[in-house]
């Protein structure tokens, strides 16, 4: 049985105008303080709605009611928001 012939081919090189200008090696890492500050909401959201619901809606501020639910969960939102900016 004869042999096939092996092709001689160069490797593919895409054009360069085609390449993205900015790779993820050259972007740089987040600050410190960036994953530090979102788990310190997460904690502090969860921390308000714990003592929220075991003190029985009477803390931390009775005046505001159910907005108390609001800022524990808006802290725990505003966290995300933060981790997703971190690289």
């Amino acid at each position: 049985m004869p042999k096939s012939q092996v092709r001689k081919k160069k490797v593919y090189t895409p054009p360069t105008d085609v390449r993205p200008t900015a790779t993820a090696a050259t972007r740089k890492p987040s600050p410190v303080w960036l994953p530090v500050t979102a788990v310190a909401l997460i904690v502090g959201g969860i921390a308000w709605l714990v003592v929220y619901y075991l003190s029985e809606q009477a803390y931390p501020v009775m005046s505001w009611g159910y907005w108390n639910l609001a800022v524990g969960f808006g802290a725990m939102v505003a966290s995300l928001v933060l981790l997703s900016r971190w690289r």
